[in-house]
């Protein structure tokens, strides 16, 4: 039984096995592998020994003793060797192999802290830490073909996520109509999805930190799924309720998808890759949102109540079914991370990790760091601003080309395809030239003067105009969602992806929800053109406040960063820290 419960267990926050590979032969007296720990986010190398008999009642076939990155820890009795003892001991075992091969080159040091919290030494506490060093093998990061397989599972859950989050307001006239409610009550089913995230993305933050990916991605595909088997039950004029509820839980389930696409690519793609990777992760929400303004106005057409009952039923089966296959495809499928870590950065942020793993003290460093709180305000105008469009784009367009219901799902639809391909080109930018706040600044800017173009064209009774600056629009906005995320990694490294990503759509959801609800009312009371200006001087204030974050890009100065692991199975083994700047 405890057997079973420990595979159900690994199976859950791991997923399924896989062979490690190692990327340097091993010697042949130990093996040492990078493996994911039970708890995903601990980040510990497992050494093990094929000469270590493995303890009576342990529950796998070789006992897996969890080490701290490139340490062994004292615990116990074996903690009161003293310090000098072991700084003797090394010392001598250091010259007389210096002196059997002077090219091996081996350093000791023993960290740890006094009461005084001074000079290193031997800790009072508990934990006492010996750390020694000898005989090392450089560590070689690799990636792995299983990289592309994990990024587009991810892709397909986000897109079916995005796609439910705008699907009624995008027909809110039919919605509104069919359900017999208001408009604003139809804008819910978005806003509900920006108001469950505000208030659970710090427990979602932690899941991710805490046990990594595949648990967080698990939660969410199962949501998406529960939730769209729910609406499948509405279709009903008196149900709005039930959709509401489906949509409500489905709208909670991005809190653990939207902080994904950062740290996937962390953990799985190489230093020339990160960027684009985490563009492909938003790339898939993207492509979510432009399926869900397109295919519900060609699926949903108005007319008799049966009539739209059965074009609702057909909408809410289809996203059922899919999100089944998806659910599937994570459990079967998508793992937790490679074998081996992807880049040194990765290695580093591994070992940082080990030394502080303090989830609520990273927060309240990344809510202290200057920079990052501007970015934390500017990433929300606009990403906030983009919300509002897209929630209110029917009521916009409509109010001026009142026959246009068709018309206004293709603009919606061009505004993500842009946005798409705003996504791909600022990631691969950003991999090129490394250039993170000068990209952010551009693009920024852009989206101010592509708003703006929207705003002052609108009524010129053209279409055509109005699909060329929703192109423009969304090139720019939507392009801005990756290279937030990645300029946050690179200013708050070596904290965790998942919780700066966290933190930055949190933000996006305040503002979005502001925005969305404050120019609702604005539209309807002083019409759309005032409502699109208060929005465009938001973007130019998001542009002059992004000029103040100061370009300190800790994560690629940490990929030349050489980290060694230990091979040694008889002695003590420890490698030197390399100790990065905090945030």
């Amino acid at each position: 039984m405890n057997d079973f419960g420990q595979f159900i267990k690994n199976f859950i926050l791991i997923g399924p096995r896989t062979v490690p590979v190692q990327p340097i032969p091993p010697s042949t007296n130990s093996l040492s592998a990078w493996t994911s720990s039970e708890s995903d986010s601990a980040h510990s190398l497992r050494v093990i020994s094929s000469s270590i008999t493995p303890p009576k009642g342990a529950d796998s076939e070789i006992e897996e003793e969890r080490l701290p990155t490139c340490l062994v820890r004292a615990r116990g009795s074996s903690s009161a060797h003293s310090c000098s003892a072991a700084t003797t001991s090394q010392s001598n075992r250091q010259s007389k192999e210096q002196q059997e091969d002077p090219s091996i080159g081996v350093k000791s040091e023993i960290m740890g802290s006094t009461e005084n919290g001074g000079a290193n030494g031997c800790s009072n506490g508990d934990n006492h830490h010996v750390l020694l060093m000898e005989k090392q093998e450089k560590m070689e990061p690799k990636v792995f073909k299983k990289r592309w397989v994990i990024l587009i599972i991810f892709m397909f859950l986000s897109g079916s996520n995005g796609a439910q989050w705008i699907q009624y307001s995008i027909i809110a006239n039919i919605i509104s109509e069919y359900y017999n409610v208001s408009f604003q009550a139809v804008d819910w089913t978005s806003m509900i999805y920006m108001l469950t995230y505000i208030f659970f993305f710090i427990p979602a933050a932690w899941l991710l930190d805490k046990w990594g990916l595949r648990l967080s991605v698990l939660l969410g595909a199962l949501g998406n799924c529960i939730g769209a088997w729910i609406k499948l039950l509405s279709t009903h004029p008196d149900s709005f309720w039930v959709t509401f509820v489906g949509q409500t839980i489905v709208g909670a389930s991005q809190m653990f998808t939207l902080g994904i696409p950062p740290r996937l690519a962390a953990v799985w793609f190489g230093p020339d890759e990160v960027s684009r990777a985490c563009a492909l992760g938003v790339f898939g929400n993207q492509l979510g949102i432009a399926v869900g303004f397109v295919l519900p106005p060609m699926i949903v057409s108005n007319g008799t109540v049966d009539h739209i009952t059965y074009d609702l039923n057909t909408l809410f089966l289809g996203s059922a079914v899919l999100n089944t296959i998806i659910l599937a495809l994570v459990i079967c499928f998508f793992t937790a991370r490679p074998p081996v870590p992807p880049s040194l950065a990765q290695v580093n942020a591994l070992e940082e990790k080990t030394f502080d793993n303090n989830f609520w003290g990273t927060l309240r460093k990344l809510m202290t760091s200057r920079d990052f709180v501007i970015l934390f305000i500017t990433y929300g105008i606009n990403t906030g601003v983009f919300y509002a469009i897209s929630t209110l784009l029917s009521q916009m367009v409509l109010s001026v080309y009142p026959n246009e219901t068709v018309a206004v799902g293709q603009v919606g639809l061009v505004i993500v395809v842009a946005g798409m391909a705003g996504s791909v080109v600022g990631g691969f930018i950003l991999d090129k030239f490394k250039k993170f706040k000068l990209t952010t600044i551009m693009i920024y800017l852009f989206s101010f003067i592509g708003m703006l173009s929207f705003t002052l064209t609108i009524d010129l009774d053209s279409m055509v105009i109005v699909f060329i600056n929703a192109a423009l629009l969304g090139f720019f906005m939507t392009g801005y969602l990756p290279i937030g995320f990645e300029f946050a990694a690179e200013i708050t490294y070596p904290a965790a992806e998942g919780t700066t990503s966290g933190l930055l759509n949190a933000s996006a959801q305040i503002f979005g929800i502001a925005l969305t609800w404050l120019m609702g009312i604005v539209m309807h009371s002083f019409g759309t053109l005032t409502s699109n200006i208060i929005m465009s001087t938001c973007l130019v204030c998001g542009t002059v406040l992004t000029c103040f974050i100061r370009e300190d890009l800790k994560r690629q100065k940490a990929h030349s960063v050489q980290c060694q692991i230990p091979t040694s199975e008889t002695q003590l083994t420890s490698c030197t820290i390399q100790q990065n700047e905090h945030f």
